[in-house]
């Protein structure tokens, strides 16, 4: 009994350790995001393979599978970012451009998430011993989404992240995750402040006519 108490206590304390790693990895993606620096994306990158191992300890499967994603979007993210660099469509100050796009897009992507959240949520639920398979599969599908909108610069970015942050802010308060239930109370914070950083420039951009690229 006292062995498997103490085995016990061991693994807590490893999953407690890199939940807080992968955090703190994840915060500084947010904060590099927001600044427009490239170095964003190697954070994010290591934050998620930790997630990975550490959402799939707690059964959430959902999640543990946004995390490869996550990793393979850091990848691509890095390299599209200085794409942007080496354009000529990056701003005079040298700061990648910002795009918008319109409600008919949005409304498109919204669908198609919606609709792949529904679908992955009954596998889950029906195939997986997935613990809360319905929220953690939408929020799954939107932040696939989002992230490809922050690869692509586009300014609601931060608007969908605002919405996806509070929900997993109780998924995972509920399994116990508390320094990754923090960091997604800072995330909501955040993501209402690169919401604003990100449409002043995207507003100066508009003042001296920069030309948006469409999206792909």
């Amino acid at each position: 009994m006292i062995a498997a108490v103490q085995q016990f206590w061991q693994e807590w304390q490893m999953l407690t350790s890199l939940e807080l790693l992968a955090m703190l990895l994840a915060l500084a993606y947010l904060l590099l995001a927001m600044r427009h620096s490239l170095w964003c994306w190697p954070a994010a990158l290591f934050s998620t393979v930790i997630y990975t191992y550490v959402m799939w300890q707690y059964a959430l499967l959902s999640d543990a599978l946004l995390q490869v994603y996550y990793a393979a979007m850091a990848l691509y993210g890095w390299w599209h970012w200085r794409l942007l660099q080496q354009t000529k469509q990056q701003s005079k100050a040298g700061v990648k451009p910002v795009l918008e796009w319109g409600w008919q897009a949005h409304l498109t992507l919204i669908t198609v998430a919606t609709a792949a959240g529904l679908v992955l949520g009954y596998l889950m639920a029906n195939y997986t011993h997935a613990d809360y398979p319905w929220i953690d599969a939408m929020t799954t599908s939107f932040s696939v989404m989002t992230t490809y909108l922050v690869v692509r610069k586009l300014l609601s970015n931060w608007l969908y992240w605002l919405v996806i942050d509070l929900v997993c802010v109780y998924v995972y308060l509920q399994k116990g995750l508390y320094f990754t239930t923090a960091l997604f109370v800072l995330y909501s914070l955040l993501a209402v402040i690169g919401y604003v950083a990100w449409r002043s420039h995207y507003r100066q951009q508009q003042l001296t006519k920069e030309p948006e690229l469409q999206p792909v």
